[in-house]
């Protein structure tokens, strides 16, 4: 894309030939195709460097978001045959609330008439002709468009060498409610600057001959095409290669977003968010037609909006238009555009649903509070599909939990102690974790930047919730539902359950009892009190509420993964996806490693787990617990079936690799794992021998059962004289006499 010439302005020249910042028009000679025509073998316009690319389907920008596909700038355009809305419009005259507009029997609207109501003469014909001139330099070209106040007209300004601005007026002069709406647009909207909104240049007057003067607003033209006309166009698959993606819809919901933002924090509501309203050109988008702009807390002037896109009537009328309002809207328009969109594979689609409901619950509460929230997660499931769909690792700290450091690996990571043989357990134990050790090893929330106490806790020490307690009354720093919320977990750690069960209670109180109900904090803490009960049922509720709540974040899905292994038949894929979705995005979280492990396991697929494990990074702190599993599933006994050769000659490559000669412990270690290797090989062997694939060496000697006897013999006899007690050594001397070859004298 070309940089504008005009010295200070930073813009870019559109298809158009003029800069879509200052708006001068471009004079140097093109040299290269233009945007909208790019060969086949032509190289993509200089833009941000991507941080992220995989080949065919697309880079992500420096934001983390899609580098969107270069839309042309269409041919044509303008409406030949402008014609009445269709379903009419309120008539708006003196409050008149009577629908004008509408064809009777069978015939089609008329275009010019008066009120039935009120008498009031209207006009759906646009005031402006070709050739009219506005303002003494804006010359009109044509219709492009009907706006829900007025008609939109292409003009080209003669002062600025024919610059093409857009005139936005009204549809009848007469119409008292859409003049009050238009001055009410040109007051609060010419000081709107944002990369992602069209820029009001200024307004303007134009008088007819035996009318009164009718105002106009005088827009930059973008050049391009609505997401509701690309979604629906015919070359929509050349232009994304393919149909759109959600990571596609998720980039335009992000860059919406962002625009609402912008407007809502300086006292702006839009209320007419839907794709028509958002142009795609080139590679970027601008929101436009901000006719439906008003005042946040403005209950006087009339509510212009597209009814399927906005909240029910009911609650417009009862509580009016707030920040959560336009949210919905975006979740409406978000809903559309992915039903034209190409189905998404993993949890991604899930997580988005679910943010979807949020935006748009029936409850004004349970929505987001604001544009930021809920583009955050929007931005957090656009990373989480394309680690699904496309292998992208996309690491981010979360925003809401701090880090972990638990592996919850159940055992599967660790050397065998030697109560593995006294016990007798026998086979390879793929069982999760016990509920009450994941309670304690789930992260922990990040407490309300905005709570008052948030800073002071952090100087308590975490395991004496008493002193915070005792002065729970006395100060009134303290007297905060974070407070509550830090001494629940801090009770909970303890293993004080009904003192910690005391200050949830006492959290959503606080609150109080309306927003406790949809505050994720309360579910989270409550999901993880019943986890220390063993309620795994009750606990995966709680992390549900949590995880529509948040469906971008990774440690709802983290909970819910264990809620669904642990509960009924954990074959089922349902857990797997969970733990899919978090490991696929970032290798660091291993609590999803090991998960996903213990799922191919149930499944009886070592290669697949032992896959997985081979992913964790050589920087993880489990990094050596994922490797000694990797031994321990290629030479375990799984459900009864022994490894084959196959597994056995992976577990004697990669058990001398392993970092464990490190010390005197490290050597018991290394003891305790070969001789559970042994031990596995020689229960196993089969009648006729493992066969010439068998991996012969000093870990396992050689396939002859004698070898692997005297060798399974002096691992035990190593593994007694780690023995602590007696009885353990005298087990442990049973077994080394018991495998031991029989002698003849």
């Amino acid at each position: 894309m070309t940089s504008c010439i005009r010295p200070g302005c930073a813009g870019h020249i559109m298809g158009t030939g003029y800069c879509d910042t200052c708006g001068h028009r471009h004079q140097e000679p093109r040299t290269e195709p233009p945007p909208s025509q790019p060969g086949p073998g032509s190289e993509e316009p200089p833009g941000p460097q991507p941080t992220h690319a995989v080949a065919g389907v697309g880079e992500l920008d420096q934001h983390g978001l899609v580098r969107l596909p270069d839309v042309p700038v269409p041919e044509g355009g303008l409406v030949e045959d402008p014609r009445p809305p269709t379903g009419g419009r309120p008539c708006g005259a003196g409050g008149c609330t009577m629908t004008i507009g509408i064809g009777y029997g069978g015939q089609s609207a008329r275009a010019t008439g008066r009120c039935p109501r009120c008498g009031t003469p209207y006009s759906f014909l646009p005031l402006l002709n070709k050739g009219d001139v506005v303002a003494g330099h804006y010359r009109v070209l044509g219709c492009l468009a009907r706006g829900g106040l007025g008609w939109i007209h292409l003009a080209e300004d003669t002062r600025a060498d024919g610059y093409r601005v857009v005139l936005k007026g009204l549809i009848d002069v007469h119409d008292a409610l859409a003049r009050r709406n238009a001055v009410e647009e040109r007051r609060s909207l010419t000081d709107l600057h944002h990369p992602d909104i069209v820029r009001i240049i200024t307004y303007a007057e134009h008088e007819v001959s035996g009318s009164s003067p009718t105002g106009y607003l005088v827009m930059d033209y973008i050049g391009g095409r609505s997401l509701q006309q690309l979604f629906a166009a015919e070359d929509t698959e050349r232009i994304f290669h393919g149909r759109p993606r959600l990571d596609h819809v998720l980039t335009y919901g992000c860059k919406i977003l962002g625009a609402l933002q912008y407007m809502h924090e300086r006292g702006l509501l839009y209320c007419d968010m839907k794709p028509a309203n958002v142009i795609h050109f080139g590679r970027a988008v601008k929101v436009i037609d901000l006719g439906a702009v008003r005042a946040i807390g403005d209950r006087g002037s009339a509510y212009v909006y597209t009814a399927v896109f906005a909240p029910p009537k009911e609650e417009l009328d009862s509580r009016g238009w707030h920040v959560d309002s336009d949210l919905y809207t975006v979740g409406r328009t978000l809903q559309d555009l992915y039903e034209g969109a190409e189905p998404a594979r993993g949890l991604a689609p899930d997580s988005f649903r679910r943010l979807i409901e949020r935006a748009t619950h029936a409850e004004p509460r349970a929505r987001f509070r604001s544009a930021a929230e809920m583009s955050r997660q929007l931005w957090e499931v656009l990373r989480e599909f394309r680690s699904l769909q496309f292998g992208e690792q996309l690491p981010e700290s979360s925003t809401r939990f701090r880090a972990t450091e638990a592996s919850l690996d159940a055992g599967l990571g660790a050397i065998p102690a030697l109560d593995h043989w006294t016990g007798r357990p026998g086979g390879l134990d793929v069982s999760p974790p016990p509920a009450a050790e994941v309670a304690g090893a789930l992260p922990e929330p990040v407490p309300d930047p905005d709570d008052g106490a948030a800073l002071l806790l952090d100087t308590f020490p975490p395991d004496a919730p008493d002193r915070v307690a005792r002065q729970w009354p006395r100060e009134s720093r303290l007297g905060t539902p974070e407070t509550a919320l830090w001494l629940c977990r801090a009770y909970l750690r303890r293993g004080e359950q009904s003192e910690a069960e005391s200050w949830l209670a006492e959290a959503a109180t606080q609150l109080g009892e309306r927003a406790a109900a949809y505050d994720w904090r309360i579910a989270w803490h409550r999901g993880v009190l019943h986890l220390s009960r063993a309620e795994v049922r009750e606990a995966g509720s709680c992390f549900e509420a949590v995880y529509r709540a948040l469906p971008g974040e990774y440690v709802p899905k983290l909970a819910l993964g264990y809620c669904a292994e642990h509960g009924g038949d954990r074959r089922t894929p349902h857990a797997m996806r969970f733990y899919e979705a978090v490991w696929a995005r970032d290798f660091a979280h291993t609590a999803a490693a090991f998960g996903l492990a213990r799922g191919h396991l149930l499944a009886g697929d070592r290669d697949a787990a032992v896959h997985v494990l081979d992913d964790v990074p050589t920087t993880s702190r489990h990094y050596d617990a994922a490797r000694i599993a990797a031994v321990r599933i290629r030479a375990g006994i799984l459900h009864g079936h022994p490894p084959t050769t196959a597994d056995l000659r992976d577990a004697d490559r990669r058990l001398p690799e392993l970092r464990l000669d490190g010390g005197a412990a490290d050597g018991e270690s290394r003891a305790r794992l070969v001789a559970e290797v042994r031990e596995n090989v020689l229960h196993c062997r089969p009648e006729q021998g493992w066969g010439s694939d068998f991996p012969a060496g000093e870990l396992l000697g050689s396939d002859a059962e004698d070898t692997l006897r005297v060798l399974l013999e002096q691992s035990f006899r190593h593994l007694a004289a780690q023995a602590r007690t007696a009885g353990e050594h005298g087990r442990l001397l049973d077994l080394a006499h018991a495998v031991r070859p029989m002698t003849t004298f």
